[in-house]
């Protein structure tokens, strides 16, 4: 088993973090966070669910279960066909289980759109199985825009993971979405919190990925450990494999266990603010 950190031991039941890993731009690793920061807790032995609400089904992939060989996915909890843990998916990690997404999930926000409740589906499905099941983390990786299902997520968790990568537009979009943070906490769920902004697809040698590193660190909390490019880190999914299952000693590997370690060992406290979500325009 790969070590990733102690951390503290609980001896009583806790909650189960919900860790909502979003940014409305796509090609940003989003995905390949949410696979590997899964893939890192379960290494340390935390019991964890990954949930894939993503159509296009490549957190499901990214850790060996093909949409092509699914029956029974989210989108089947989320229309209340079944229960959520009547779709679980076990891993080639002990820790890690998967709720899995394909296609068919595109079909949600039609299905839904006379639902009073459409915006509450994935707490109501989740809720029951953390109940019924020990996890210690949720993550659940959510599409490239700020749709219904998105909302889901961010009305279904108790933080918000955004992978940003250092480029100049990141910054508009990252507006956008604590702005549309402010207002799911104002009106459907107080407790949520931006848990900090990871830093994926870093090139040292790039100006502009400083610049904008420094500027959004002025204005939120973003984790030290940094996701730098790394070859390895995209060859996995094409294994369907985690990158600590593919190459543990690659940088990318490496990278995403660290952070596992810095959230473990250090939990980040939001320094986000409702409301502070504009940033200078001339970053």
């Amino acid at each position: 088993m790969i070590s990733v950190g102690d951390g503290d031991r609980v001896g009583e039941r806790a909650p189960a973090q919900i860790i909502a890993v979003v940014n409305q731009k796509g090609g940003v690793g989003k995905t390949t966070t949410a696979v590997n920061l899964a893939a890192s807790m379960a290494a340390a032995e935390r019991r964890t669910l990954l949930v894939d609400l993503d159509p296009q089904g490549n957190a499901s992939s990214g850790v060996g279960v093909s949409p092509r060989d699914i029956e029974l996915s989210v989108y089947d909890a989320l229309i209340g066909r079944v229960p959520l843990r009547g779709v679980l998916r076990p891993t080639e990690l002990p820790h890690l289980v998967l709720a899995p997404s394909k296609q068919d999930l595109v079909a949600v926000e039609i299905e839904l759109v006379d639902e009073v409740d459409r915006s509450y589906k994935l707490r109501s499905v989740l809720d029951p199985l953390l109940r019924e099941q020990a996890f210690e983390f949720v993550f659940v990786d959510c599409p490239p825009s700020l749709g219904i299902l998105t909302v889901n997520a961010l009305a279904a968790a108790d933080k918000v993971l955004v992978p940003l990568q250092c480029e100049y537009y990141a910054l508009e979009g990252l507006t956008a979405l604590m702005a549309t943070i402010d207002r799911i906490r104002a009106t459907m769920n107080p407790r949520l919190d931006v848990y900090g902004i990871v830093l994926t697809m870093f090139d040292p040698r790039n100006n502009l990925a400083h610049q904008v590193a420094d500027e959004v660190k002025r204005h939120f909390h973003v984790f030290d450990s940094v996701i730098p490019r790394n070859v390895r880190l995209s060859e996995a999914p094409s294994y369907g494999k985690p990158a600590l299952l593919y190459d543990a000693e690659s940088k990318g590997a490496q990278g995403y266990l660290s952070l596992a370690r810095e959230m473990l060992l250090q939990p980040a406290m939001a320094q986000y603010q409702p409301g502070s979500h504009e940033l200078p325009r001339d970053a």
